[in-house]
């Protein structure tokens, strides 16, 4: 029988903190709590929103079938996404989540314009940001540690994370009148 040997880290090593440890984490909780935030004004009207059934509404007047239905789903994944992120968990597919919500509401928001209230400019930045995070990974301080498959982050994951979530975006938006 063959035994494995696994490499150990010394108990007496020294890891230091990278900037990218301290800057990713903040990235990552600004990004969430405004996700988050978004998503439960959808889903139960907190922080002042809309709730359901009027977030329903406009999802049928920006011609999407099942208003309620896709209101929910946008609001869970802008929810479950930003908590994702938050807390550093399947942070890849968290970001995509967000790439995925963000295209939707660019597609409903765009008139041309870039800039102003009717512009796409903090829609175009969440996606930035969101990208970012998938294609870096959450940082040290993260819950990904401590799933086996994430603990080291690779570039493909993010790659495919996002992939998915623009064909996913690009199917919801098919279903568009």
């Amino acid at each position: 029988m063959v035994a494995l040997q696994f490499p150990t880290a010394s108990r007496t090593s020294t890891i230091s903190t990278t900037p990218y440890d301290v800057g990713l984490p903040v990235l990552r909780l600004v990004l969430g709590v405004i996700m988050a935030v978004h998503g439960t004004q959808k889903l139960f009207r907190w922080f002042d929103g809309p709730g359901i059934k009027t977030t329903g509404m406009f999802f049928g007047k920006a011609g999407y079938p099942a208003g309620e239905t896709m209101a929910t789903i946008a609001g869970l994944t802008e929810t479950l996404g930003g908590l994702g992120l938050i807390l550093g968990l399947l942070t890849p597919l968290a970001a995509a989540a967000i790439v995925g919500v963000m295209i939707n509401a660019i597609s409903v928001k765009w008139t041309g314009a870039v800039l102003g209230l009717e512009g796409v400019e903090l829609e175009s930045l969440i996606i930035a940001a969101a990208v970012t995070l998938a294609l870096t990974g959450p940082g040290r301080f993260a819950l990904d540690r401590f799933v086996p498959v994430l603990r080291h982050h690779r570039l493909a994951y993010g790659f495919l994370a996002l992939a998915l979530g623009v064909v996913l975006a690009v199917v919801v938006l098919l279903l568009r009148d």
